[in-house]
């Protein structure tokens, strides 16, 4: 199995879920995490990628650490600095359609959606709402585009929508879809040497339906030419995913590791979970498995059944561990004081 690995984790975009994955498979093998310098689930978000962002690192004694995985900017100089040089790159990607539909609902905050009152009215006149100089209007236009380390404002000729992927293929060994999830899982685990268990997952950080509505095809084009860039990135590497499935594994088996995984999934579901699926935030009994509710999304979470054995249980909770609490108690783990 491979352990040196590099997620770039793409807002909005099923990210917390395969961190879920990324943090139980580095804690079950012991392995070091690129934590943010204090902690906290941003290594300084939306500035570039640098290595002295790393708590422990060092320009002098360069520490390489297993897993980087927390929200970054891309940039691969510097991330080089703190990872092996054979380290893994993965990174997941969103319809920017359905992107843009969450982004707008959960950063309400930022000040280009904070005064529109719809997603409809910040698209019928953008550059009433948007300034591309604000802190915050990277999580208005062009998210994955920015995160990925590029202008979100950049133009859109042929030639510099060829660099960039061209860019992402050359730093990136894997690019998943999380339209595709289940499939996705099973690209990771083949490339990664991994077992089935160590991809098994429930969605985490996902947003009740009741703040989801169908979008009028209008809408969805005006957003994917706001969005150009992205919906450049996005197709470009759905098509790839797809190239690479026949490639490297065919329809047929593709179908048969699916299912497994599913069946594992909904075996899981059984035993750890209180009637089987996700549930509001108001409904979640233990406070510690609460997940941070953000805008004006109702994120769910889950009940653990009562009564598990200590092993089952300790299992259980991992697999539904919201990512600060994780992530919080993973930090604790890896820099708890080394007494004599």
């Amino acid at each position: 199995p491979k352990t040196d690995i590099v997620f770039l984790k793409v807002h909005k975009s099923a990210s917390s879920t395969v961190m879920n994955i990324l943090f139980r498979f580095g804690e079950t093998h012991n392995l070091t995490f690129a934590f943010p310098i204090g902690g906290g689930n941003q290594l300084f978000y939306p500035h570039h990628f640098l290595a002295r962002f790393v708590r422990g690192f060092s320009p002098r004694s360069p520490h390489r650490f297993n897993i980087l995985c927390h929200h970054m900017r891309f940039l691969q100089a510097e991330v080089q600095k703190v990872v092996s040089s054979s380290a893994v790159y993965f990174s997941i990607l969103r319809n920017p359609v359905q992107l843009m539909e969450s982004s707008f609902v959960y950063y309400k905050g930022t000040l280009a959606f904070s005064r529109a009152r719809s997603l409809e009215e910040f698209l019928s006149q953008p550059y009433l709402y948007y300034n591309p100089a604000d802190r915050d209007s990277h999580y208005a236009r062009n998210l994955m585009t920015f995160d990925f380390g590029f202008n979100p404002n950049g133009d859109v000729s042929t030639k510099r929508v060829q660099l960039m992927l061209g860019a992402i293929e050359a730093s990136f060994d894997l690019v998943l879809i999380s339209e595709y999830f289940d499939e996705s899982m099973v690209l990771l685990k083949e490339m990664l040497c991994w077992d089935l268990d160590s991809v098994v997952s429930f969605p985490l950080n996902s947003r009740d339906s009741s703040t989801k509505s169908p979008l009028p095809d209008t809408i969805v084009e005006k957003i994917k030419n706001w969005n150009r860039l992205d919906w450049e990135i996005y197709t470009h590497f759905n098509r790839t995913f797809w190239e690479r499935i026949d490639r490297d594994i065919g329809r047929e088996r593709m179908q048969q590791e699916v299912m497994a995984l599913r069946k594992r999934r909904a075996e899981l579901a059984r035993t750890c979970l209180q009637g089987m699926g996700s549930v509001a935030p108001k409904d979640i009994k233990d406070s510690s498995l609460r997940p941070l509710q953000h805008g004006s999304a109702k994120i769910l979470g889950y009940n653990l059944k009562q009564g598990l054995d200590k092993e089952t249980e300790h299992m259980c909770r991992r697999l539904v561990t919201p990512e600060l609490q994780y992530s919080s108690a993973l930090y604790k783990k890896q820099f708890a004081q080394k007494h004599p």
